[in-house]
C-alpha cells in the first residue's frame, strides 16, 4: 500500500501527496547528481554531517590493471574528509536489490581499490566541473571551506582510496530490508510524493545502527588556518635566512601584483597568489612551509592562454633557464617543484618573478 504526506499551506489548504514511482533509474540517477543533498549527510554523521562532491556519473571500474573497464559505477562523490563515496542507483521494482546488488556494489568497491588511480578521479571530476561551466578549483575551494588545501584533499582521497577507506551506498526509491552492514554499506531510500503542482522527496538512510551513529571518529584532523607569521615562523625552520628574504621579496611582489594572497589550512602551510584576469582567477603558484615551490601546470591548463600546449612548455622552458631547476615536458599537466634555495641567487631571483611578469602579460 502507498503511504501519503500532507501538506497544509499558509492559506489552510491541506494539499495530499501520494507516494509516486520514479518513471526509471535514469531518473533518479539524474535528480541525485543535481541535488547530492538527498544523501542525507546528516543521518549519516550526526555530529559532523557529510557534504558530498560530486566526481562524475557512469564511473568506469575494471576487473584488471591491464584491462579496460569492466563495470560502470553509477555515481562517485567524495565527502569532505575524502573519502571516496560509491553509489548505485535503483528502483524498488528490480528485484535485484533484494539480492544482487550488495554483492555487485561489493566487487565495484574491492576493484576501485586496486585499480583506481588519484589522476583519473581528478580528471574526471575536471571533465564534470567542464561540462557544468564551472571552475573546478573554484567550487573545489567552496566545498572545502578553507578545511583543507587542493593538494591535501586530493592526497587524503588518494590515502583513503590504497587504505580501503571508502562508502558504500545503495539508494532507491524503496528499500524493504534494513539488514546491511553499518560498518560498509547503507542504503539511502528516497520516496517521492506528488500531486499536481508540488513535488516532495524524502530521504531516509537505512542500515546505519544507533551504535553506528553515536561512534565518534577519532581520525577526523581539525584544519589549522595558517597565517603569514606562523607560514613564515614554520619555513625558518626549513631554510637558510637567504631563502627566507626571498620569500619576503616575492610575499612583497605579490602583494601589489596579485588580488589575494591564500595561506591555506592543513598540516602544511602554503602561500598562493592569486589574480583575477578578464573575470578568470589564476592560481600562480604556491610556496610551502617545507621550502617547495610549486608550479601550478596542472591549473594552467584550464584557462586560456595556456590551455594551449605550447604556452605551457614555454613556460616550463623558461623556468628551466633558472639555474638548477630541470622541468622535464612530460609535466606540464601536473605540478612540480623546486626548492626555494634554487633562487638564493639575486640573480636567478630575478629570473624567476620575471616569468610571472611575463605570465601576466599572457593572460
Amino acid at each position: 500500500m502507498k503511504d501519503s504526506i500532507f501538506i497544509l499551506d499558509k492559506s489552510g489548504r491541506l494539499q495530499e501527496l501520494e507516494e509516486t514511482d520514479f518513471l526509471s533509474e535514469s531518473a533518479l540517477q539524474s535528480i541525485l547528481a543535481e541535488y547530492p543533498n538527498l544523501i542525507s549527510g546528516k543521518q549519516i554523521h550526526p555530529e559532523k554531517p557529510r557534504k558530498w562532491l560530486f566526481i562524475s556519473r557512469e564511473f568506469g571500474v575494471p576487473d584488471d590493471k591491464n584491462k579496460g573497464n569492466r563495470w560502470s559505477l553509477d555515481h562517485l562523490f567524495i565527502d569532505q574528509e575524502g573519502i571516496p563515496t560509491l553509489i548505485e542507483v535503483k528502483r524498488s521494482t528490480d528485484t535485484r536489490i533484494r539480492r544482487e546488488v550488495i554483492g555487485q556494489i561489493l566487487d565495484y568497491a574491492a576493484n576501485a581499490v586496486s585499480y583506481w588511480k588519484i589522476e583519473d578521479v581528478i580528471h574526471l571530476y575536471e571533465q564534470t566541473c567542464e561540462k557544468e561551466k564551472l571552475d573546478p578549483i573554484d567550487r573545489l575551494e567552496t566545498f572545502m571551506e578553507g578545511e583543507f588545501e587542493i593538494d591535501e584533499f586530493w592526497e587524503s582521497v588518494k590515502t583513503n582510496l590504497r587504505a580501503g577507506k571508502i562508502r558504500m551506498l545503495i539508494v532507491a526509491d524503496g528499500i524493504l530490508n534494513e539488514q546491511m552492514s553499518p560498518a560498509e554499506i547503507l542504503g539511502v531510500e528516497i520516496k517521492q510524493f506528488k500531486s499536481e503542482d508540488i513535488r516532495t522527496l524524502v530521504p531516509r538512510v537505512i542500515g546505519k545502527t544507533i551504535h553506528a551513529s553515536d561512534r565518534k571518529t577519532t581520525s577526523t584532523r581539525k584544519a589549522e588556518a595558517w597565517s603569514q607569521d606562523s607560514f613564515l615562523e614554520a619555513l625558518k625552520e626549513k631554510v637558510s635566512p637567504l631563502a627566507v628574504q626571498r620569500f619576503y621579496e616575492i610575499h612583497n611582489w605579490a602583494e601589489e601584483k596579485c588580488t589575494r594572497i591564500f595561506w591555506g589550512s592543513g598540516k602544511r602551510g602554503s602561500m598562493i597568489p592569486i589574480v583575477f584576469s578578464k573575470g578568470i582567477k589564476h592560481q600562480l603558484f604556491a610556496i610551502w612551509t617545507d621550502g617547495s615551490v610549486e608550479i601550478y601546470f596542472q591549473y594552467y591548463k584550464g584557462k586560456p592562454p595556456f590551455d594551449q600546449e605550447e604556452k605551457r612548455i614555454e613556460l616550463l622552458e623558461k623556468m628551466n633557464t633558472i639555474k638548477g631547476v630541470r622541468i622535464s615536458k612530460d609535466k606540464i599537466d601536473k605540478r612540480p617543484n623546486f626548492s626555494i634555495e634554487k633562487l638564493s641567487n639575486q640573480e636567478e631571483f630575478r629570473k624567476f618573478l620575471s616569468i610571472y611578469n611575463w605570465f601576466f602579460e599572457q593572460i
